[in-house]
């Protein structure tokens, strides 16, 4: 089992602000200067999420990554310090959702720098914006995305059982910069209550907003990877990867590896990791976000077999990561009228509902669920 959480402070989800003449600087500066010094300072301000081997190090990675974003806001080239250098910049800084084990430390710092001082050294931009005022600067979110792996070999998924094999190569990824940021989750026992590998698998809507809630992002992954072949002997590698949204799936892929001569499962599992890391990349940073902000609704036939029938196929249908709303219409003994709201295109639906074994068939006014096999009553 992966180290137990141990609470950095009173509340794990709680913050704490740098404590001393900084903070006494900082406050005399929003109280005396007026509500426009105000709004500068607070454009010298960034969150940033960390995932480090100890506090220290995520601060110092920290504030180096908090003052980059102020840098790029203000359209100025980051500068090269030292890290004592930067850390004479920073007027306070504030801890949320800070949470460490025996080898790891999560946290979101916000770092609230000097502005005269961090003006100069950025060469005297022009007026920065606060963050998110302006929809066209850049900045790096402060909201990590969840990373779950769950793997499959020989016996039951794992999730947080030691040994995963398939954890590692994500706890060894770096946590990545930009729009995208990677987290994997501690596996505490609140991670444990949120998430278990057979609800991960099911894509539990509940379950998935809780666990990115919890570590401190809106959305999660879960990549599902089966072994094929003995461990000791690798044949391939079968990745299944679902991204959620609050709670809901907005995207799916898959990856198909063959394993080379020799390769070991560790081996494997990383060249896996990093084939999956490169598509979120490439595919979903690029594309992904604005196809499956389109939204569409279809009206379809489903031949049951009985009311149990339908019952096992509805379940089975909020399953497909496109589909986001099911609406029975009307009701026989035969079929089921069925209103289907999906995200993306008609392809990804298609797809999705291939894998419960239904073909979508277009009918003539309505669609038609053919089924892989014929339903059978109990």
């Amino acid at each position: 089992m992966t180290s137990p959480l141990m609470p950095a402070g009173a509340g794990g989800q709680g913050r704490w602000r740098l404590a001393g003449s900084a903070l006494l600087v900082l406050l005399a500066l929003g109280v005396m200067s007026g509500p426009g010094r105000a709004q500068d300072a607070d454009a010298f301000s960034a969150t940033i999420a960390v995932d480090a081997a100890s506090r220290e190090t995520a601060r110092i990675d920290g504030q180096r990554r908090a003052l980059a974003a102020v840098a790029e806001r203000a359209r100025a080239k980051m500068p090269k310090l030292e890290d004592k250098a930067i850390t004479d910049l920073v007027l306070s800084f504030e801890v949320a959702n800070e949470r460490m084990s025996a080898v790891r430390y999560v946290a979101e710092f916000t770092f609230h720098f000097r502005p005269e001082e961090t003006r100069r050294v950025l060469g005297n931009p022009a007026p920065i914006a606060s963050p998110g005022a302006s929809p066209g600067a850049p900045e790096e979110s402060g909201k990590p995305v969840v990373l779950i792996p769950v793997y499959q070999s020989a016996g039951p998924a794992k999730l947080w059982e030691d040994p995963n094999p398939w954890r590692q190569p994500w706890e060894q990824q770096p946590a990545g910069t930009g729009a995208l940021r990677l987290l994997v989750p501690l596996g505490d026992a609140g991670d444990i209550a949120a998430l278990d590998a057979d609800k991960a698998r099911a894509g539990e809507t509940t379950a998935m907003a809780a666990i990115a809630r919890r570590n401190g992002g809106e959305e999660a992954i879960v990549a599902f990877a089966t072994m094929r072949g003995p461990p000791d002997r690798p044949t391939g590698l079968d990745v299944a990867v679902r991204r959620y949204r609050a709670g809901q799936a907005v995207d799916s892929h898959a990856e198909k590896l063959t394993a080379n001569p020799g390769e070991s499962e560790s081996d494997l599992l990383r060249r896996g990791a990093a084939a999956i890391v490169a598509d979120i990349g490439n595919g979903w940073k690029n594309e992904a976000s604005a196809l499956n902000d389109q939204v569409g609704s279809l009206t379809a036939i489903l031949p049951i077999a009985d009311l149990d029938d339908w019952l096992r196929a509805r379940d089975r249908l909020s399953k497909v990561s496109a589909i986001r709303k099911i609406a029975l219409m009307a009701l026989s003994r035969q079929e089921a009228t069925i209103e289907i709201g999906y995200g993306g295109s008609i392809d990804q639906l298609r797809a999705g509902l291939a894998e419960i074994s239904l073909d979508l068939v277009r009918g003539d006014p309505l669609w038609r669920l053919a089924r892989g096999e014929p339903a059978r009553p109990r």
